[in-house]
């Protein structure tokens, strides 16, 4: 590592020399731009808007403009600032760690002992082990002075800026205005949840999946060039797939549970698909495990649910589906399909027929009558 800043430490009266070293790294895969056409690199240019000549940054200077007015200020201008000269991390106050809002880091440092003898440094690593207490501090770094919080990570000091509090958003949604009442079954439901997924973190078991999976992509395409299946590439991975808008949230709850505590598949854990959809309040919902391969079983099925049986149990004995199963060529025929089109009376009068057996199991459906459930 290579120090990006010397300083030192004032604490009291005592001066703790130290180097700064960036603690964090950036290993996300480098991209740039290209022309599709011709794979040409695209560059950029610092071109002046008043003389269209392109500028070398050694001649460009910043500036700030307010009211139409542009106020220049040239690098010697900025670097008299008595902030931007300073080298010093003053402790203004040292501070219980729990009291630090975590959205207010912004970026971490390394501090070495920068001297002979390191006495200053662990005294000052000891009184925050001894006191178990993180010391807030200002200093200045790249042309800002900033906030920063100085603690301890395996025997070495750790500066981390922080945010100023007028750089934290404040967040105002209406939406958490609304009075929402949650049971105690939920309550506890979701804290058995959490609790399923309790584990010790450890960050050595993550990984950004989409550096490796781009590097992935980049090893094919060099090997394989312009004939690229990206699909064949990556594969496509099993999946249960999207089942709608999950609108029962105990449901939702039982079925993660089951699947954290090895429940399995929804089927596997007594929980009918039709109730992730939100079905609960209809029985076609309920029993749809059931009347699914009841609509497969013939051209029978359909031509039912064409005369308004669609919501009938699919819970019917097994003497039943056989028959209409053996009924299926009947039902089939023009007759069936026309008697879908008509108007109730002329369904009516269809299924008063005593010549087709299909059509008098309709209209045993449509007077109301229902099979038990099996148990």
């Amino acid at each position: 590592m290579r120090a990006i800043w010397k300083g030192a430490i004032a604490f009291g009266l005592v001066n703790v020399p130290v180097k700064v070293y960036s603690a964090t790294e950036d290993h996300d895969i480098s991209l740039h731009q290209v022309h599709n056409a011709d794979g040409g690199r695209i560059r950029y240019q610092r071109r002046c808007e008043v003389c269209s000549q392109v500028i070398d940054y050694s001649d460009i200077e910043k500036a700030y403009e307010e009211d139409g007015r542009t106020v220049v200020l040239s690098k010697d201008e900025l670097k008299a600032i008595p902030a931007e000269n300073s080298h010093e991390i003053e402790v203004v106050q040292f501070v219980p760690s729990e009291q630090l809002e975590p959205m207010m880091f912004e970026k971490s440092y390394y501090l070495e002992p920068d001297s002979k003898s390191p006495k200053a440094y662990v005294l000052l690593r000891s009184a925050l082990e001894d006191t178990d207490r993180v010391a807030i501090v200002q200093f200045a770094l790249r042309e800002k002075t900033r906030l920063g919080a100085l603690r301890i990570k395996d025997d070495v000091l750790v500066l981390q800026s922080l945010l100023w509090p007028d750089e934290v958003r404040e967040a105002k949604f209406p939406s958490l205005d609304a009075s929402v009442k949650i049971s105690s079954q939920e309550r506890d439901m979701s804290a058995a949840l959490v609790e399923s997924m309790a584990a010790d973190f450890d960050p050595a078991s993550f990984t950004d999946e989409y550096q490796v999976q781009l590097r992935q992509l980049i090893e094919a395409k060099l090997e394989q060039g312009e004939s690229l299946d990206t699909e064949e590439t990556f594969g496509v991975e099993a999946g249960e797939g999207s089942k709608g808008e999950v609108i029962d949230l105990m449901e939702a709850l039982k079925r993660s549970l089951d699947r954290k505590r090895g429940g399995g598949t929804d089927a596997a854990a007594g929980s009918p698909g039709g109730e992730a959809r939100g079905d609960s309040g209809s029985e076609a919902g309920e029993d749809e495990g059931a009347s699914k391969p009841a609509r497969k079983r013939s051209a029978a099925g359909k031509a039912s649910a064409a005369n308004g049986t669609a919501n009938t149990s699919g819970g019917k004995t097994g003497t039943t589906a056989k028959s209409t199963a053996t009924e299926s060529s009947a039902a089939k025929s023009s007759t069936a399909k026309s008697t879908a089109a008509k108007s109730a009376a002329a369904k009516s009068t269809a299924a008063g027929s005593a010549e087709k057996p299909a059509a008098k199991a309709s209209t045993s459906k449509a007077t109301g009558t229902r099979a038990r459930k099996p148990a």
